[in-house]
């Protein structure tokens, strides 16, 4: 019986893939903890909102207040339409 490598060879069968598992997971790991500082400082990755939520699409009453900031709707409106809004959110979260 002849051995190539000799009998201590064997735990390198196993040392080997945990090896480049450690190091995989370690550059993985890096990679996201640079990005989360990079996102914080910019308030959030690029597919949150402005407030650090996922999703694309603005909350309707942010909506409403732009609205009524660039003057597409007049205080009035603005009041009721906003009334109307958190009534519908009230409803919407008992149920």
């Amino acid at each position: 019986m002849h051995m190539e490598h000799g009998p201590a060879a064997w735990p390198l069968f196993f040392l080997i893939p945990i090896f480049w598992v450690l190091i995989i997971g370690l550059v993985v790991t890096l990679i996201i903890t640079l990005n989360r500082r990079r996102w914080r400082q910019a308030g959030g990755p690029p597919w949150a909102d402005g407030q650090g939520r996922f999703g694309s699409t603005k909350s309707a009453e942010a909506t409403l207040s732009e609205r009524f900031a660039q003057g597409d709707i007049d205080e009035a409106e603005y009041r009721g339409r906003l009334e109307v809004l958190r009534a519908n959110r009230l409803d919407s979260g008992t149920s």
